[in-house]
């Protein structure tokens, strides 16, 4: 009886949350999952500030209520949560969304909000709406059809308006064939704006855009050493569907109507992978010509091509190294008033001597120049930047029977420089920065232990920074279970603006957590900190300032019902 119960219960739940619940789950997966659980937390948040400053940036006693609760049926969550903080009361449910993906076998279907692998320069957004997909080893095809974006139609009387976009709906299907080392897929996505879905004066405004996109990639592997791999597209694309069409025939006139707003453009890519004798390296190649859209992604940069080469080996089983180089260019068009040239180069390296003693060192490059466009650029004003970066950083870990010792070291120097001669390095900034930390673990007190320092120096043009940080920390767990846990940490923080001032910083950080039967976690924290302006010049100098928060926090979790499906003697034996 009380079982019969239980299951009118959650079938009175889900008659009246299926319209607003977000579903996403497998029929697989269904049967898989208990067939209800309702759980939740309850808790409160209570923190105290105070600063000798005054409290102008925020309220000095803070006080928050919430409580979550969560229904899941077979899997599907439905969350609410109630929050209450200083006279501020919100409640959320979940959201109106949809999205069944059942599968069986080699079979997919989706329904509502989903998304469908395709080519990155054909589509990379979710729709919602249906779509069927089928992947064996070798055959892969797929279809859909739904929205791809929601109308903004806000009133066109309000000076708040938001930014009008027309309901956007799409079709498209992929087919393919191959695995692994060689294949081959095709993509169609045709995408077009709804215009009556936005206001007539929003009309006047927006332009209704429509596309039609037509992709390939596929991989060949000629020997085992090296493959080939292409990923491409062609869109045509009308800026205002509302223009003329044009008055001859074209191979797309069956399902795009081809109009004096058309742009016909082409993105692709190639890349070569080599791997012969423990050396990998691949060679790249892209080019997006200018104004390239597909309706069907979020964003792509255009009108650009570049060149991209990676090598990799490792000698002895102990020493690692990897290296790039790309370049890029863009102005396509040739319309830009100036090209713009951009170069990336990098190169690594690891060692291990061995399990004790780690280090690795690396440098990035990046150059920016420019050439001319429709103007001969001048060059007073030409752009022609370079970045560099260098690090080293060693580490290394030794442990006995009582203690555990993890020493690691970091260095860094970056120089950002103008190399046209009339700049005078006015945004040269050169930075460097040492790092140093140690932790110890105290194994007979079961004690961590950890020292940090970092210092961080920036030089540019007239100014000088100067920044040193030093603390202490220490975490233990106590108890049979390990369920109370306390850590504190003091700092030191000495901030120095060249001729303008010195600030001094002395902080301290303390926290405890106390977890019983697993349900209830109490916690206290609380933060001290002393700081000033401590230059001499000054005429109140010192640490004449003073931050401290104090906070206590409760949590309770619990589980109202729980029906739990059957386990058959089957599954338990896995």
């Amino acid at each position: 009886m009380f079982m019969s119960s239980k299951k009118k219960l959650a079938a009175l739940i889900v008659s009246v949350l299926l319209s607003n619940i977000m579903f996403s789950q497998n029929i697989s997966e269904i049967a898989k999952s208990d067939p209800l659980i309702i759980s939740g937390a309850i808790g409160t948040q209570n923190t105290y500030r105070y600063s000798s400053v005054g409290n102008s940036y925020g309220s000095p006693l803070s006080n928050t209520v919430y409580a979550n609760l969560n229904i899941s049926l077979y899997g599907f969550n439905m969350p609410f949560s109630l929050y209450y903080s200083n006279d501020n009361l919100s409640f959320n449910y979940p959201q109106i969304s949809f999205n069944l993906n059942p599968s069986y076998k080699n079979w997919t279907g989706y329904f509502g909000e989903s998304s469908m692998a395709m080519s990155t320069y054909v589509m990379n957004m979710s729709f919602n709406g249906i779509g069927l997909e089928y992947s064996s080893d070798k055959v892969r095809a797929g279809l859909f059809y739904g929205r791809l974006r929601n109308a903004i139609n806000a009133d066109p009387t309000d000076p708040y308006a938001r930014t009008p976009q027309y309901k956007r709906m799409g079709w498209g299907f992929k087919v393919g064939y191959g695995s692994g080392k060689n294949y081959v897929d095709l993509y169609m996505l045709r995408a077009y704006d709804c215009i009556n879905s936005i206001d007539e004066l929003w009309q006047q405004q927006v332009s209704p855009q429509e596309n039609l996109v037509v992709g390939i990639k596929g991989c060949v592997t000629p020997f085992n050493w090296l493959s080939l791999t292409a990923n491409a597209a062609t869109s045509v694309f009308n800026t205002d569907t509302r223009a003329n069409n044009v008055p001859v025939k074209t191979d797309f006139d069956d399902v795009f109507d081809v109009k004096y707003s058309s742009l016909m453009r082409f993105a692709g890519d190639l890349n070569a992978n080599i791997n012969i004798k423990g050396v990998n390296a691949s060679i790249s190649y892209r080019m997006i010509q200018p104004d390239y859209t597909s309706l069907g992604t979020y964003y792509m940069s255009n009108n650009y091509h570049s060149l991209g080469i990676t090598l990799g080996t490792t000698l002895f089983n102990k020493v690692s190294f990897s290296g790039t180089f790309s370049g890029q260019e863009d102005n396509l068009s040739k319309k830009q008033l100036y090209t713009t040239c951009g170069y990336i180069y990098a190169a690594n390296a690891s060692m291990r001597l061995g399990k004790q003693f780690n280090i690795t060192a690396g440098y990035n490059g990046y150059l920016q120049t420019q050439k001319d466009g429709t103007r001969v650029i001048n060059d007073t004003t030409r752009v022609h930047r370079i970045m560099s970066s260098y690090s080293l950083t060693p580490s290394y870990f030794h442990e006995t029977e009582n203690l555990g010792h993890n020493i690691s070291l970091s260095a860094n120097l970056t120089q950002n420089k103008d190399l046209n001669k009339f700049s005078a390095g006015e945004s040269d900034v050169k930075t460097s920065a040492f790092g140093l930390s140690y932790n110890i673990d105290v194994k007979p007190i079961e004690t961590d232990f950890t020292l940090t320092y970092s210092h961080q120096e920036s030089k540019g043009f007239n100014s000088k920074y100067i920044s040193d940080v030093a603390s202490l920390g220490t975490s233990r767990s106590f108890l049979k279970e390990k369920n109370l846990s306390l850590s504190a940490t003091v700092s030191l923080c000495y901030n120095e603006v060249e001729r303008q001032s010195k600030s001094l910083s002395l902080g301290a950080d303390f926290s405890a957590s106390f977890n019983l039967k697993k349900v209830h976690l109490f916690s206290a924290s609380a933060a001290f900190n002393k700081y000033g302006d401590v230059n001499i010049t000054q005429t109140q100098s010192g640490l004449d300032c003073t931050d401290i928060t104090v906070s206590l926090n409760y949590t309770y979790t619990f589980t109202l019902l729980a029906i739990k499906r059957k386990v058959k003697n089957e599954e338990l034996k896995y």
